[in-house]
């Protein structure tokens, strides 16, 4: 399968400020970038992301993908990003663009970093089908909690960032921070993409909230097993209950909350 043509166009994660603290001095202090992504697709302006510019090629194609606005790699030629316009641009095969019924109906969704999901949201559920013969172990989870927390991390640095992990078992593939945790989401679909991953053997860890969102984005890269240090929301629950994925959260050392797909976690 070609890849298409991707610029490596990473900013700087964090930038040193000087503030200060309770004593009146002053404290070199890290905090972590925030940046405008205005997404393009053969010229056509989809929507503007904000975030930390980790991965931003990863996280055109996420966002592509997981909007479900493009069905497959083979459409797109290239993706370019340009900090100078603060612009990514999305070339496709068939340079039509995206069409306009795919992208009138927005929603948008839960959360203090704000992010939107365009159709209807519920309309594709019932066609997920995540593998039946997954397992999770305890003993696993925990091994995956001890690896996140040891991660390096900008949140460890700065804060004010989420991080999202792709995982096999207790190894963590990828790790991915931005701040909204859709965008980090996002970006780890753009990577699963181009590397070809399948996610039926994989954990998706979140350090947000498992809001309907996360739950439908996880589902769409076909990861049965979704973990989070946060809680969780009436319609995330309800999705995930469906979908018969198993969902943890309050995930943090030796603690965790099994919400639901029992079935598939063993102690």
């Amino acid at each position: 399968m070609n890849r298409p043509l991707l610029t490596q166009a990473s900013r700087p994660l964090t930038f040193e400020i000087d503030a200060v603290n309770e004593r009146g001095e002053i404290v070199p202090t890290a905090i972590a970038g925030e940046h405008p992504l205005t997404l393009y697709v053969d010229k056509q302006e989809i929507v503007t992301l904000m975030t930390l510019g980790a991965a931003p090629e990863a996280l055109a194609l996420g966002y592509l993908r997981n909007q479900r606005l493009l069905g497959s790699l083979a459409e797109i030629a290239a993706v370019q990003v340009d900090w100078d316009v603060d612009a990514v641009a999305v070339t496709t095969t068939h340079g039509r663009g995206i069409e306009a019924c795919r992208i009138e109906k927005r929603t948008v969704t839960t959360g203090c970093g704000q992010g939107t999901v365009f159709g209807d949201l519920m309309a594709e559920i019932d066609d997920i089908r995540l593998p039946g013969d997954a397992v999770l172990s305890e003993a696993t989870l925990y091994g995956l909690l001890e690896a996140v927390r040891h991660h390096e991390s900008i949140y460890k640095q700065a804060g004010a960032v989420h991080g999202c992990a792709l995982a096999r078992g207790s190894e963590i593939l990828m790790f991915v921070e931005d701040v909204g945790r859709h965008n980090a989401v996002d970006a780890i679909a753009g990577k699963m993409w181009l590397d070809g991953l399948d996610g039926g053997d994989k954990i998706f860890y979140t350090t947000g909230r498992l809001t309907s969102e996360m739950v439908i984005k996880t589902a769409q890269m076909g990861i049965p097993c979704l973990v989070s240090r946060s809680g969780l929301t009436q319609m995330g629950w309800e999705i995930a209950r469906k979908l018969g994925m198993t969902m943890i959260g309050r995930a943090q050392g030796k603690h965790y909350l099994l919400f639901t797909g029992e079935e598939r976690f063993t102690r």
